[in-house]
């Protein structure tokens, strides 16, 4: 049993958005068993574990709703091109260095870079998925992923058959990998690169292993205009039609989606996951973040991969969301901070169905909490917590991380892996040189 102790704020993003002040919460195994005024819980768990939080902040760990966390190994590899040219450009690298080992090795650099961040969950799709989790779990990070399919070859030169055998195999797969609770997920690429026919399968495959999907939609205008080309239709609507919609799937970008198409994902109760600094970086369109909830749609909030937003920082997702949303309005009024704070953290849990276990910091939730430190010039004073944290705050203000109850973070230090260790082979895979130092 651990207390998280004396904590000048507890950010809960529960239902009712409660702050406590000067608070401690209670640790038991994988679960939150308490949470309350710090001298009430130090008396009454006189046995525990204690770590002192003082002029620390208390928040769910954050939930990057659209990555691809083995993409860090492509840092930098596409630049100033839209997202045709950079699909381009990173497929080609793909197939040269990201095989089964690159995959790994990606997948614990972005891990690492998440956790250190403030991340605990991160809804990943990326070439092989097993080398994938289990280079991610391995640092500790909660990691959701499954199968990516192509109706082409793909980077990873394989068949739809073969794409399919992994598919069916993916329970088991994740089963031998272990780590903390995550849902089976099935991870179609877009509409333009999964054929209709193909897409159907993967409905079916979903329902028949209840698992979620992910998959990429209306990213800009020339994937809607190729899309209909391809294939006779837009991406939502292919969606729909396939049955892939009826799933309540998590959308990744979303920004070119026209009103109908936006009550539609609505009315099936689909989800959106909204990715600024990607869709400014390709100037890829700027979706309408507070017309998408007004329409009723669930917002989450991701990074994309580390090759076309360049890092994993969702600290600097909640403030572009913030700001873009209030330009894209012309209204600096157009969304308070605490909406965007639950963007980052319970509605991503939601999209993934799992609002009932991580999101908030409530008794019987998983542990997924996250501190700040607020002992730093540039969050002096917090005049409103959920202002500080999107508007000053940043991911090196992050201290500790727990993950389902266990430390991963602590004092800035990864508990479980080595931080050079993970650098350093990432860069000799890249032929970058042995080591960090010299």
């Amino acid at each position: 049993m651990i207390i998280l102790h004396n904590a000048r704020y507890v950010v809960t993003c529960n239902a009712e958005d409660m702050v406590l002040e000067f608070a401690s919460l209670v640790i038991e195994g994988t679960e939150i068993i308490e949470l309350g005024p710090a001298q009430v819980i130090k008396e009454k768990y006189t046995f525990a574990q204690v770590i002192d939080f003082t002029d620390q902040l208390l928040m769910p760990g954050l939930v990057n709703l659209h990555t691809h966390l083995p993409m860090t190994l492509l840092r930098g590899v596409a630049e100033n091109v839209d997202l045709q040219g950079f699909l381009e450009l990173v497929w080609a690298e793909e197939a040269r260095i990201m095989d089964s080992q690159g995959t790994y090795l990606g997948a614990r650099l972005g891990a690492l870079e998440s956790l250190l961040g403030g991340t605990t969950t991160a809804l990943d799709m990326y070439l092989h998925p097993a080398a994938n989790h289990r280079g991610a779990v391995e640092v500790g990070l909660r990691h959701v992923t499954g199968p990516v399919f192509f109706s082409f070859p793909g980077p990873d030169n394989l068949t739809w058959d073969a794409r399919m055998l992994l598919a069916r195999e993916w329970p088991e797969t994740l089963r031998e990998i272990g780590g903390p609770y995550v849902p089976l997920t099935l991870t179609p690429h877009a509409p333009l690169t999964v054929n209709p026919a193909n897409l159907k399968e993967i409905a079916e495959l979903a329902v028949e292993q209840g698992a979620i999907i992910t998959v990429h939609a209306s990213e800009n205008i020339s994937e809607n205009e190729d899309t209909v080309a391809a294939h006779g239709d837009r991406p939502t609507h292919l969606l729909d039609t396939t049955g892939i919609l009826d799933l309540k799937p998590v959308l990744a970008h979303g920004v070119h989606l026209d009103e109908s198409e936006r009550h539609l994902i609505a009315s099936k109760g689909a989800c959106v996951a909204h990715c600024p600094g990607s869709n400014l970086k390709l100037a890829s369109g700027a979706a309408d973040f507070v017309q998408y909830r007004e329409d009723g749609i669930t917002v989450g909030l991701g990074t994309d991969g580390s090759s076309s937003s360049n890092d994993l920082d969702m600290f600097a997702v909640m403030r572009l969301t913030a700001n873009l949303a209030r330009l894209v309005r012309n209204d600096p009024a157009a969304i308070a901070s605490v909406a965007v704070v639950r963007a980052a953290t319970i509605e991503g849990a939601r999209a993934l169905g799992m609002a009932d276990r991580i999101g908030s910091l409530e008794v019987g939730k998983e542990a997924d909490v996250i501190s700040v430190s607020l002992c730093e010039p540039h969050l002096v004073p917090v005049r409103d917590p959920f202002t500080t944290i999107v508007f000053s705050a940043g991911r090196a203000d992050i201290r500790h991380v727990f993950v389902a109850g266990e430390q991963v973070v602590e004092n800035r230090q990864p508990t479980k892996v080595d931080t050079e260790e993970i650098m350093v082979s990432a860069l000799e895979h890249l032929g970058s040189g042995p080591c960090l130092n010299e």
